[in-house]
């Protein structure tokens, strides 16, 4: 009986940049996806029983919180988070802080476009420029190392990479701490996990997302292993579910390890919810949509020819849909990757590839969350590692630079028309409000009703904050 259910191989997040640097290009998808089997439809075979009880094992080592009758109570302003990575660094320059008055090689590569409150955006952002009354810019967010692993595993966790322990991502942290909501699963990566990002580190595997493996702006998208199989009926199904259940009671009368087997009933009841949602299967695709929302988040938009002499795919409109629609469902915390920033040489290039879509697709989602009347309770957040040298280089493209770069925010409870914070005149280092990372993840998590200073304790015995020494910055809330 095979193990029909996301049960997937890895496949790579989109074609390698030619142009960037090999820490970047050797960026693989790793999979930390649930894994869950029924008898039958669900096939269970051995060897799905032996990860099974490994998660299991593992779950009995999970972190839980010290002196949790101690903990802060946080009212959430944010019930769900939309993460959109931009894996590689994109610049400030050519975004969100375009120095227009800096000497040409410290200045962005292209011409301003004003925001209605007289801020200006690189013109390669006419429509996020439109709707910045409805979001937040950060301008001097601090990172620690320009390293593309690194800076990635620090953005994602909180921590830095080390030796001895493995950290958690935010999603991670969020599934342990708020749990499911409804059918679908709490952490979800479209269309995966990043492999620089780490996964669920001292928690159970259990809490990490539930990739897609799929592109949701390919033709013929689909989650494999989605459904119940062709030729297996409702009443068969349900026979088969029934059929598992007395085969585990006898597994229980033989005194089987019971962790195991409460954390295989944990397994087979998100998966049958899943497979026999009609709410759950139908936010795993773009059923619906009508033209109007497609080209809102602009579908059809395209940018010039990359670094590479090749259009770059089409896709992240689908993408932010499909996470919008899955937030709809339940989901508390979905990481969506696009782009590859990692603009060494020809930075000009490789934005006018990029930033058309980027453009439209942020537009797009904040206004299609305020129309909906889910932006005040959906934070959406535009992250990458870090920015890129103050300088353009000899080969017209700009380096790693870890000092002082750019985000954006919009709804869950932060402020609206907001420039946070300054860079200096060649977007170098922070002139005023520095952010370091830790104080914008305590700040987010704050939003979603998660205590940042929270301790888990890893290994049974050893506490650890989710956040160490991070700051709640009230001026980035509304």
């Amino acid at each position: 009986m095979g193990f029909i259910f996301m049960h997937r191989t890895n496949q790579p997040q989109s074609a390698p940049n030619l142009q960037g640097c090999a820490g970047f290009r050797t960026m693989a998808s790793r999979r930390q996806a649930i894994q869950a089997g029924v008898f039958g439809a669900l096939g269970l075979s051995l060897g799905d029983f032996l990860r099974l009880e490994a998660r299991a094992q593992e779950s009995g080592n999970k972190a839980f919180s010290a002196g949790a009758g101690a903990n802060r109570k946080v009212p959430p302003k944010a019930l769900s988070v939309i993460q959109l990575h931009l894996g590689g660094g994109m610049p400030q320059q050519e975004s969100f802080d375009p120095k227009p008055e800096a000497p040409v090689e410290y200045r962005g590569s292209f011409g301003v476009a004003k925001t209605k409150h007289g801020d200006v955006f690189s013109d390669n952002f006419p429509k996020t420029s439109a709707i910045a009354d409805k979001i937040t810019v950060i301008r001097s967010v601090v990172g620690r190392i320009p390293d593309h692993q690194q800076a990635t595993y620090h953005l994602f966790t909180g921590y830095t990479p080390t030796a001895v322990i493995d950290y958690p991502q935010m999603g991670a942290v969020v599934s342990h701490e708020l749990g499911i909501r409804g059918e679908v699963p709490p952490y979800i990566a479209i269309p995966s996990n990043n492999s620089f990002a780490g996964g669920t580190g001292f928690l159970s595997s259990t809490f990490g997302p539930f990739d897609l493996n799929a592109d949701p702006g390919q033709a013929g998208f689909k989650v494999r292993d989605f459904s119940v199989p062709q030729g297996i009926s409702g009443a068969r199904f349900d026979r088969r579910r029934a059929a598992r259940e007395i085969v585990e009671k006898q597994i229980r009368a033989m005194e089987a390890d019971p962790a195991t087997l409460d954390t295989m009933d944990d397994f087979y009841k998100r998966a049958y919810g899943l497979l026999t949602s009609t709410r759950a299967q139908s936010a795993f695709t773009l059923d619906g949509e009508s033209k109007e929302t497609m080209d809102l988040y602009g579908r059809d938009v395209t940018g010039l020819r990359g670094p590479d002499n090749k259009f770059h795919p089409k896709g992240l409109a689908e993408r932010l849909i499909l996470a919008r629609r899955l937030v709809e469902a339940g989901t508390r915390f979905v990481t969506v990757t696009y782009g590859e920033w990692d603009s060494h040489v020809d930075v000009r290039k490789n934005c006018l590839d990029q930033m058309p879509a980027l453009d439209h697709a942020i537009s797009g989602l904040v206004q299609d969350l305020a129309q909906r009347g889910m932006l005040d309770s959906t934070l959406f957040w535009v992250t990458t590692e870090f920015g890129r040298t103050p300088k353009v280089n000899v080969t017209g493209g700009r380096d790693h630079w870890a000092r002082c770069y750019s985000m954006l925010l919009a709804g869950g409870g932060f402020a609206r028309g907001l420039i946070y914070g300054a860079s200096d005149a060649t977007a170098a280092e922070p002139a005023r409000d520095a952010l370091p990372l830790e104080d914008l993840l305590t700040t987010i998590y704050h939003q979603i009703g998660i205590d940042a200073d929270k301790e888990l304790v890893a290994f049974g015995t050893r506490p650890i904050e989710i956040i160490k020494d991070g700051k709640l910055v009230k001026g980035l809330l509304g």
